[in-house]
């Protein structure tokens, strides 16, 4: 939703921005090219993987681009180490990166054999031992609220014993026994694999990312200087969720103008060239100036 971003965050030269998610580099260089020639970037990224490529994809902007290992809720902390200037922009590119997806030894994807792993950044409990530590309520729960699973209760009944007596080392081992579990798929309905909500739950867990990004938003919201704007593209209903309503809480105080009322979502020309973003939700809005009425 790259055209959909630059729409909503308006680029002029010179301006300071922080990608909070800078993954690749792809929205960095953007908002780079549109801030030139001396507009400034700060990058943060939890995956040591993608701030190598995006070091190496944004080299040719040298000086204005100021990259830095970290989760986005640790932006403060990184704009007083790098003395850098309040963004009027700030990114945040939530979930997965199709880079994590394709790389079979993260563990992020059944489509290939991996460690359960799926941390971004590569440190701390793995997805192997989060469920050695989840029992069937806490994993049935997970399920059903983050991964709107419809059978979480028979998933969760059969996963954790079946991990407890024998752990699931590999993201096929796991895909496979839940696939065993499912349902036949009624005639005309269109079938995901089985274990795609439990997988997209399990991320979720190891990385924190509700988590994260309820710790991010104010954060991101004090560091924007006057009438700096703010785009999140999320997708997972409880990440949007969490938007929704920290925007539309400031909107309600006087501090944010909404510049959508309602999400913008990708066009089908995009889908068709990138399915994962069927379900990406863009929502922004911009910090008001003192005694600045919302338009």
């Amino acid at each position: 939703m790259l055209e959909e971003v630059l729409a909503m965050l308006s680029p002029e030269p010179g301006e300071p921005a922080a990608d909070l998610t800078v993954g690749a580099g792809g929205h960095a260089r953007a908002l780079l090219e549109r801030t030139g020639p001396d507009g400034s970037l700060l990058g943060l990224d939890r995956d040591p993987e993608a701030l190598r490529l995006a070091r190496r994809g944004l080299e040719e902007f040298g000086g204005r681009v100021v990259l830095r290992a970290g989760t986005s809720e640790s932006l403060r902390d990184a704009l007083r180490a790098e003395s850098f200037p309040a963004p009027a922009m700030i990114l945040l590119d939530l979930g997965c990166s199709s880079m994590q997806l394709d790389e079979k030894d993260r563990g992020f994807s059944f489509r290939f054999e991996g460690p359960l792993d799926m941390r971004m950044s590569g440190s701390g409990p793995t997805a192997k031992d989060l469920l050695s530590r989840m029992d069937e309520q806490a994993l049935a729960d997970a399920l059903f609220k983050l991964g709107d699973e419809p059978y979480a209760r028979k998933i969760a009944r059969a996963v954790a014993p079946r991990h407890k007596l024998k752990p699931f080392k590999t993201t096929t081992e796991l895909a496979e026994f839940v696939e065993g579990l499912a349902p036949s798929r009624a005639p005309g309905r269109r079938r995901i694999h089985p274990a795609t909500r439990l997988f997209q739950t399990l991320r979720i867990l190891v990385n924190d990312e509700l988590g994260t990004l309820e710790r991010t938003l104010p954060v991101a919201w004090d560091a924007l200087g006057p009438g700096g704007r703010l785009a999140v593209i999320s997708f997972h209903s409880g990440e949007d969720r969490i938007v929704k309503t920290f925007l539309r809480e400031r909107a309600k105080a006087d501090e944010a103008e909404l510049l959508c009322k309602k999400p913008l979502e990708p066009t089908d020309a995009e889908v068709e060239r990138n399915p994962r973003a069927r379900s990406a939700k863009l929502r922004a809005a911009r910090k008001l100036r003192t005694g600045e009425a919302a338009a």
